[in-house]
């Protein structure tokens, strides 16, 4: 199987982004039953447009159905996994053993595959979902790539999935009850709020004196994960036995998507290349790590809690180009005049074009761009297409 590019969508805008810039197939949810209850997600008639949209492209779509459920939501669940099979959902990501079941049985032509909350961390694992019927697994985000070429070496008809890119979660493969015990939010029914991104203090008692244990007067970020970024050693992950390379993000911004997409897409076609590494540098982030990729790894914990800034501003979407002029929605404020940079799946990729002409969309010279989200239209002989992102370089 050719290697797959897996892109988040958590909207309908963002599954034709993500196809735009390359993506070979899309995960998302309902408005039920997926780990992102805060995520936009998609109503019935958006599933039915987005698989309908995402297949007259030759990509693919798996939906996530992968809480772990209560007796409560099997009636409801029941209606949603036969809709998706008679949608044509290319497969449906589960976690939950009675979840597994009840797809079998009332929607038997859609394939399964398991998600990484169920912790697939072994071949005899691998093989028990294989038995059952899975014909995917997402495999652990704890796994090197010794281990990963193994569970391939034992299932070998097996499809592996991994994860490349995005935030990764402290606690093992996403089974997390810190956000319920402190917020009442249950990250494995969807709604975590992320406590681990917090700042803690810890405390010794000792002979009735609390002794505080800190790193600096703000206290320690004792369980805010790095971000992944494989970009590097895709071959690697592809000679393990990975065939899906999956992009962690369905909350992440258009921004975010159009620009991992973009650079993965390219790393994939023709190989890795500093240029395209530094891409992912455009976009603010935690500190990168290959996470257990090769091994054990004591440096996955970015313990200051800061973002690294991104080298890019994302300043607008183009809209459409007609007759020399370009239309955008705006992002961020632009001015007339400026220089900005183009984002793009096309030979555009990097190019640059200068704001010149700048109009609101009633026609009026306006030289200054500063109503988020309005539409400007200015003179652009590069020929830019629906899609394509400007930013600004701020380094």
């Amino acid at each position: 199987m050719k290697a797959e590019l897996l892109a988040p969508a958590g909207n309908l805008k963002k599954l034709k982004l993500a196809l735009y810039f390359g993506a070979d197939a899309v995960y998302l949810g309902g408005k039920n039953f997926s780990l992102r209850t805060f995520a936009d997600n998609f109503t019935e008639k958006e599933l039915a447009d987005g698989i309908a949209y995402t297949h007259a492209r030759g990509g693919r779509v798996y939906a996530a159905v992968n809480i772990f459920a209560k007796n409560e939501d099997f009636p409801a669940l029941e209606r949603h996994l036969r809709l998706l099979e008679a949608l044509g959902a290319d497969g449906v990501l589960v976690s939950d053993l009675g979840v597994f079941r009840l797809a079998r049985k009332v929607a038997p032509a859609l394939p399964i595959h398991i998600s990484t909350q169920a912790n697939t961390l072994n071949a005899e694992a691998a093989k028990m979902w294989y038995e059952l019927g899975a014909s995917r697994v997402v495999l652990g985000r704890e796994l090197s790539l010794e281990e990963i070429s193994a569970i391939h070496e034992a299932v070998p008809k097996l499809e592996l999935e991994a994860f490349i890119h995005g935030a990764m979660c402290i606690s093992y493969s996403g089974r997390c009850y810190l956000s319920d015990y402190l917020e009442g939010r249950s990250s494995n029914r969807g709604a975590c709020a992320q406590p681990c991104r917090d700042a803690y203090e810890l405390r010794r008692i000792k002979g009735g004196e609390v002794l505080p244990l800190e790193e600096d007067g703000r206290g320690v970020y004792l369980l805010n994960s790095r971000d992944l970024n494989m970009a590097k050693y895709l071959p690697d992950l592809a000679a393990a036995g990975v065939c899906s390379f999956k992009i962690e993000g369905r909350m992440k911004s258009e921004y975010y998507l159009a620009t991992t997409v973009n650079s993965y897409r390219r790393i994939l076609d023709m190989g890795w290349s500093d240029a395209l590494g530094e891409e992912l540098e455009t976009l603010t982030h935690r500190q990168y790590t290959t996470a257990y990729a090769f091994g054990k790894n004591s440096e996955t914990v970015s313990a200051d809690g800061s973002q690294v800034a991104g080298t890019c501003e994302f300043v607008a979407i183009v809209l459409s180009h007609e007759n020399g002029r370009a239309e955008v929605e705006m992002r961020s404020r632009f001015h007339e005049g400026d220089v900005l940079e183009v984002l793009s799946p096309t030979e555009n990729f990097a190019k640059r074009v200068e704001v010149i002409d700048l109009r609101n969309i009633g026609g009026e010279l306006c030289p200054d761009a500063k109503l988020v989200q309005a539409r400007y239209t200015f003179s652009c002989p590069l020929p830019l297409q629906s899609g394509d992102i400007l930013r600004r370089r701020n380094r």
